[in-house]
């Protein structure tokens, strides 16, 4: 008895009909053109024109999707943990290693995802309107990445408060010293 057939096979026979014919389809096509890239998870990613491979692009082959897809998973659990736990737990002052540890990898993390991301992005939009740009598109993704690690970085380890105190401060409101001073200077 085949994967796809069992005794419970007929609850769901159209999904498991289209896994049949796609593993068909790629098993023909695998055996047809050897050289092509089938064993990605975002369509034709991975695949490129030229047999060589840039350092800048990060969206080449499964690893970069395997690691965008744990990063997708770290960001989703730890940034609401980070951002929404109390004092006594992450405390958002200019000595805590703990803040100052998740902070980083926040920013490493955001980062990365990003440069992955947006290198999906030069993949499948940049050739269309010119080939020629997609080597400088995926430059100019590795430098705004490479300048949000350091950016959030700095702000991590250096602000008071790390990425934390910057984000909660947006809806605090100022304090009445901080306001007076502002209002005396003008």
């Amino acid at each position: 008895m085949n994967v796809f057939t069992s005794k419970y096979s007929y609850r769901m026979p159209t999904a498991i009909n289209a896994l049949q014919k796609t593993a068909r389809i790629r098993s023909k096509s695998s055996m047809s053109n050897p050289s092509s890239s089938t064993n990605n998870t975002h369509g034709n990613h991975g695949s490129s024109s030229s047999s060589s491979s840039s350092p800048l692009q990060g969206d080449a082959g499964n690893i970069a999707t395997h690691i965008h897809h744990k990063m997708t998973t770290f960001l989703a659990v730890v940034t609401p943990f980070y951002l929404f736990a109390p004092e006594s737990i992450i405390p958002s002052n200019e000595e805590s290693t703990l803040n100052k540890c998740l902070g980083t990898l926040l920013a490493a993390n955001v980062s990365a995802h990003s440069w992955i991301g947006m290198n999906y992005v030069v993949t499948d939009y940049v050739p269309k309107v010119n080939k020629a740009m997609v080597g400088p598109a995926r430059a100019i993704v590795a430098a705004m990445s490479g300048i949000t690690l350091l950016g959030l970085t700095k702000l991590a380890l250096f602000e008071k408060g790390g990425i934390k105190g910057s984000i909660t401060a947006l809806w605090k409101k100022p304090s009445t010293a901080a306001a007076a001073a502002e209002t005396s200077g003008n």
